[in-house]
């Protein structure tokens, strides 16, 4: 258990692979559309449009959003530093908002308090893998012209109530890097909302030239129109994602079992000024990690590394950072919660016998810690 996640394998990626390899078609060709169909067909959608990355796929849905120099995008500072470098990518700027600590996700009340006259987008992190509701600011949001970008890094396979994340008709960005729920190797996705959207992101992702890549072959020229970024998924990806989501159900069931006896185990501890378990309403979530607040945390984070287990930090707030300075506001949850994070081991390949281990280990170095949450 020396490390917190790491890919699930299912035994055809190589056999995929191998078929790349031979056809000779390694960029986007026929394998990146079929992953582009199998994806809408499992979110339930219309259209989805594969990208390199979860960070492009942030950057390309805020372009196509229209965001751009001059604007604000309000997100939490509680994310991975990508999703505010994908706003700066824009030429926009950040407005950090503040997040609910049991959740560790932003809330209607926490976005409604950091829009700003300038906000042109919003960008839900769905932390944990769990959906996040700003239904109520909807009709403000219509009014003023701000476009919701989901980032549901973390998210795919969730539900939003009864649709899945990603079919609930908001832009929404997943990433399928090494360590998410589903990986590609490295890759992510566009759910547009409108055919429009999806023509927006595949000009930018195909570097705004005007014709399809085999159309490119059989001409002698074509036209670029405007701004683009080589930003496509390639075959060998796309080979990968596909023999993952043909599993994926599996992966979804051990990752849940495993959030579920964390909680069981965490639950008999019966510590609850010691370690709290961050609420990713399991009932709906396809957990990507499982996150305790613990007092301490640097200490026990040391301790539990000290011992193999594979704890991680995720992650250390944004607002806090260098170089996102020059947007500093204070944000008293996110800086207290910010140095009580814990992310636990959560992979497939464990076992209810390793999470009956972790917690052991917890107890074990929490009795010698000083200190409860407030």
């Amino acid at each position: 258990m020396s490390r917190n996640a790491r890919p699930h394998l299912h035994g055809t990626e190589l056999d995929a692979l191998h078929a790349v390899l031979a056809d000779g078609v390694f960029g986007h060709g026929p394998r990146t559309e079929r992953f582009e169909r199998e994806l809408a067909r499992f979110l339930g959608v219309a259209d989805v449009v594969a990208v390199a990355t979860g960070t492009a796929a942030l950057h390309l849905a805020l372009l196509a959003a229209g965001v751009g120099p001059g604007d604000e995008v309000v997100v939490p500072s509680q994310t991975f530093c990508a999703t505010v470098q994908a706003v700066l990518a824009t030429g926009a700027h950040p407005r950090f908002a503040e997040i609910d600590p049991d959740t560790l996700c932003v809330t209607a009340a926490t976005v409604r308090a950091a829009l700003g006259p300038r906000t042109r987008a919003v960008v839900p992190v769905l932390y944990g893998g769990r959906a996040v509701d700003l239904a109520d600011l909807h009709e403000l949001f219509d009014r003023r012209g701000i476009t919701v970008v989901e980032d549901a890094a973390h998210a795919f396979g969730s539900h939003h109530g009864d649709r899945r994340v990603g079919g609930t008709g908001l832009l929404t960005c997943f990433s399928f890097d090494p360590v998410k729920n589903l990986t590609c190797g490295e890759g992510g996705a566009v759910v547009p909302r409108t055919p429009e959207d999806a023509r927006r992101v595949r000009r930018l992702r195909g570097l705004a030239i005007d014709a399809d890549h085999r159309d490119r072959a059989r001409s002698t020229g074509y036209t670029v129109t405007g701004f683009g970024m080589r930003a496509h998924l390639p075959a060998l990806n796309a080979a990968l994602g596909l023999a993952q989501l043909a599993g994926f159900d599996l992966v979804a069931d051990r990752r849940d079992r495993l959030w579920r006896a964390y909680r069981d185990r965490l639950g008999e501890l019966a510590l609850p000024d010691r370690v709290r378990l961050v609420d990713l309403d399991i009932d709906h979530t396809v957990p990507f990690h499982c996150v305790v607040r613990v007092p301490d945390r640097d200490r026990v984070f040391h301790c539990l590394q000290a011992r193999g287990i594979g704890v991680g930090v995720h992650y250390p707030p944004n607002h806090l950072q260098p170089a996102f300075a020059d947007w500093h506001t204070p944000l008293p949850v996110t800086e207290a919660t910010g140095v009580e994070i814990l992310s636990l081991p959560l992979h497939p390949a464990l076992t209810v016998d390793d999470v009956d281990t972790v917690v052991t280990a917890l107890h074990d170095v929490l009795r010698t810690t000083s200190g409860a949450l407030p």
